[in-house]
């Protein structure tokens, strides 16, 4: 029997498929799992609310410049008129302070290799794409992920270009093929987009060789649509065995990253048990709107960007320490 790696969210016999439109809650507290299917508890909580500064080791800080990683083009800007700008668009939407700077990408990238837990059967031997939900770093510097591609609003990249901040998007094609210009419009902006399937499946559920169609295709819709076929892949539901990861490699994937915590429009979800942000977090949310969710993608980077800037944490570009 081949061995099922999971998180600690969806279990095996989870529909292959979900529709278009996926549930939006979940339930408040979640059963752990033995660190060999692959998590530690997630635990709901309400937003902290301590307040932080950027430590003497952070490298966060509130720069103005158009920083690499930082989403669009560099370009030679006047520090005082770029935060003037920058207050503006906090004002603008309605942030309670300008988010911080990420720091420049690190000169020598740090290894990334599969979390303790996550590995599956051949991991290091054949060089499979780690699984990893933190970058190993001491810089207070957290990583936005943004799953599927359901939910295509034209204020979130507004609010994003305004205000600089760098995410991945994950896309899964049966929710974004009706609008691939969306996407075009976030790469062009400076954002990466990565690979999350064709379909969104259960992926242990599947044989390899239909894994392999399934991550595979999308990066043929990838480089047909974008340009380039991705090197970054997110199982669909965090959900993977040691088939996935062979399929990604052979797809030409070569990150597997989840996620540490994961953000609503109205609280956050914790995988660790101390449910605190940490130096390297990769943050997962998901293309919603109000058809899902009480508020828009605007509220949910609203409620992500309030609590990691009062923490002492910038937001910086994950494609930059891999």
């Amino acid at each position: 029997m081949r061995e099922v790696v999971q998180n600690d969210k969806f279990r095996a016999g989870f529909p292959a498929r979900l529709p278009a439109r996926f549930p939006a809650r979940r339930p408040a507290r979640f059963p752990k799992v033995a660190l060999r299917c692959g998590a530690v508890a997630l635990a709901t909580t309400a937003v902290l609310t301590g307040c932080a500064g950027p430590g003497e080791d952070s490298g966060a800080h509130p720069g103005p410049g158009n920083q690499p990683g930082q989403g669009g083009p560099a370009q030679a800007l006047d520090p005082a008129a770029e935060h003037t700008r920058l207050v503006a668009a906090a004002e603008h939407w309605k942030l309670d302070t300008v988010p911080l700077r990420p720091p420049a990408p690190p000169a020598h990238k740090p290894r990334i290799t599969a979390r303790d837990g996550f590995e599956v059967d051949g991991q290091v031997e054949d060089d499979l794409p780690p699984v990893f939900t933190t970058i190993p770093t001491r810089q207070k510097v957290v990583f936005l992920t943004i799953d599927d591609g359901a939910e295509k609003d034209p204020n979130f990249l507004r609010m994003m270009s305004d205000l600089k901040i760098p995410y991945t998007a994950f896309l899964s094609n049966y929710l974004v093929k009706d609008d691939y210009g969306y996407f075009r419009r976030m790469q062009a902006q400076g954002h990466t987009l990565g690979n999350h399937t064709m379909t969104h499946p259960y992926l242990p559920g599947l044989s390899y060789e239909e894994q392999k169609d399934e991550i595979c295709g999308m990066q043929a819709v990838m480089k047909k649509q974008f340009g380039k076929a991705p090197t970054v892949f997110r199982p669909p539901y965090g959900n993977y065995n040691g088939d996935t990861l062979r399929a990604a490699k052979a797809c030409g994937i070569k990150y597997a990253p989840i996620w540490d915590e994961e953000v609503f429009v109205d609280h956050w979800e914790y995988r660790e048990d101390d449910r605190e942000l940490h130096p390297g977090d990769i943050v997962l949310t998901h293309f919603r709107g109000r058809d899902d969710w009480d508020g828009t993608m605007v509220d949910d980077m609203r409620r992500f960007l309030n609590k990691v800037t009062r923490e002492g944490y910038a937001v910086a570009r994950l494609e930059d320490y891999l």
